[in-house]
């Protein structure tokens, strides 16, 4: 019967996806976008019909694990741009190597500041990357790996919405700039905006994402050490 619930599960968050999808494209309204509405829609589900955490995540782990290659995937774009990252290496290396730090510490500081136990703390010192680069650098960080997946969307989420905010009130007129606003700030959510606003800006998102979340895993044993 477990098992049972657990393809069900697993059926209907597929078919919830493509719904959300669809009904986001004809309206376009922030809170129908998939990241947003299909974790509330399945929290909310999982809840009412009181199926386990661990019932609902035996077949739908399969879904977690596409992360990787869905991640890997955005090499696509940036290879079909590499023109592009040529003429503007130094300032994208720079920003990253900038920006994800200040992420960490400043997340972490504001953690501590805000009285948050230890473990909360460091799982959310990851949380500025892509899921998959922010699970593989969790355990440097001695974080949770479950916590640090829900700060991810959350901040993807937040990040996708006031970054859009932020362009319309800031006068930013750089297509670069704007890319590697929403890759470095909101990761796989921001990238998605990023390519509805234009081609180039996606481009330099997901290169934003990309080298922001290999810096983190590569330098989380060292920051995890000092945290």
């Amino acid at each position: 019967m477990e098992t049972l619930i657990a393809i069900i599960c697993f059926v209907v968050t597929v078919a919830l996806y493509f719904v959300v999808k669809r009904l986001y494209k004809r309206f376009h309204v922030w809170w129908l976008s998939p990241l947003f509405a299909v974790p509330v829609i399945l929290v909310a589900g999982v809840l009412a019909t009181h199926v386990s955490y661990s019932t609902y995540f035996s077949e739908t782990r399969w879904l977690s694990w596409l992360l990787g290659p869905a991640t890997v995937a955005f090499a696509v774009p940036i290879y079909e741009q590499r023109a592009l990252i040529r003429k503007h290496w130094f300032p994208l290396l720079a920003g990253v190597a900038v920006g994800m730090p200040v992420a960490m510490l400043s997340s972490v500081w504001l953690a501590r500041l805000l009285g948050l136990s230890d473990m909360l703390q460091k799982s959310l010192a990851p949380r500025s990357i892509s899921t998959p680069f922010a699970l593989a650098a969790a355990p440097s960080f001695g974080a949770e790996a479950n916590l640090t997946a829900v700060f991810v969307v959350i901040t993807g989420v937040c990040g996708m919405l006031i970054g859009e905010l932020m362009i319309s009130l800031l006068p930013l007129r750089s297509r670069l700039a704007k890319g590697a606003l929403f890759g470095a700030a909101a990761h796989g959510a921001g990238t998605a905006k990023a390519n509805e606003i234009g081609a180039e800006e996606g481009v330099v998102a997901s290169l934003t994402m990309m080298f922001g979340g290999l810096a983190t895993v590569l330098a989380a044993p060292m920051v995890g050490h000092l945290l």
